[in-house]
């Protein structure tokens, strides 16, 4: 079993139609350029032109520059170009410069290994989770890392544990931007029942993925906070619904809880700090 998202490329732009001020239009195509290589593998520079809706020329001249800087690497055989390791590189320093990956590397570890379940550890970015760490279970049956992929806030255990400590206002915008599709048959797509869920995770302190996201995957998650008492990070244990059953829910939520409980005091959170869900500031969506 493993975790899945599709998103289409710059959704964002595309959705708005806008590009933005100051923004320059060759970077982001560029960009659009990586996430297609990055989502469909190889590509020639005719399928990408036709992707992208832009000449041939541009695309070519877009690959050149890319190239040049080992973003991407040319297959002379095949005529295709593939992603270039100079992303791998600078992939490798983001990794390294995030401090939360590096403190809640033990904690996480710690907890897997009681478990034997895997265990995730998310940051917020935009109206999104990124997958920054991932300890497996060694069991045979079981979920697996999904490092560097995004999915959503509203039906996934991680998604939901930060979502929960988000402004309303905030709540609602990530809605309308990025919808409330199905993806099982328990996937809550009612805003209602959302906010209902939201504030139950609030009072109870972890949030539960009921198969809402993954078939026959059921997920707890908590949130993580900052020294000021900011949520913005999650972790969550996650598995085959065989293992993690209904009976035992509240007792992975409050393991799971107090995992996230240390990883935060570790980074310098002390009770009396929390930051109430209508305080959070809107700069905090994106980790920088």
């Amino acid at each position: 079993m493993r975790y899945r998202t599709a998103f289409g490329i710059s959704n964002a732009r595309r959705a708005t139609g806008d590009r933005g001020r100051g923004m320059v239009r060759a970077i982001n195509r560029g960009f659009d350029i990586l996430q297609l290589l990055s989502r469909r593998g190889p590509m020639g520079v005719t399928d990408l032109a036709r992707a992208l809706e832009l000449p041939k020329s541009t695309v070519h001249d877009l690959l050149t520059t890319l190239q040049h800087e080992g973003a991407v690497l040319r297959d002379s055989e095949r005529q295709v170009f593939v992603l270039g390791w100079r992303l791998f590189e600078l992939g490798q320093r983001v990794q390294e410069g995030m401090e939360i990956r590096r403190i809640a590397r033990n904690y996480i570890s710690n907890l897997s290994r009681d478990l034997d379940e895997t265990v995730h550890l998310t940051v917020l970015d935009g109206g999104e989770v990124l997958y920054v760490d991932c300890v497996e279970s060694t069991k045979r049956l079981r979920t697996y890392p999904v490092i560097g992929v995004r999915a959503p806030l509203y039906c996934t255990a991680v998604g939901k544990a930060i979502m929960a400590h988000l402004p309303d206002e905030q709540v609602e915008q990530i809605i309308d931007q990025y919808g409330l599709a199905r993806f099982t048959d328990n996937t809550i797509t009612d805003r209602g029942r959302l906010f209902q869920d939201l504030a139950a995770i609030r009072e109870r302190g972890y949030s539960v993925d009921d198969i809402e996201h993954e078939a026959g995957v059921r997920c707890l998650g908590a949130p993580v906070r900052d020294h000021a008492g900011t949520v913005f990070a999650s972790i969550s244990v996650s598995g085959p619904t065989m293992r993690i059953t209904p009976e035992r829910v509240e007792e992975l939520g409050h393991q799971v809880m107090t995992t996230a409980d240390e990883i935060s005091a570790h980074l310098g959170f002390r009770e009396g700090r929390r930051v109430p869900a209508s305080d959070n500031s809107s700069e905090v969506l994106r980790v920088r």
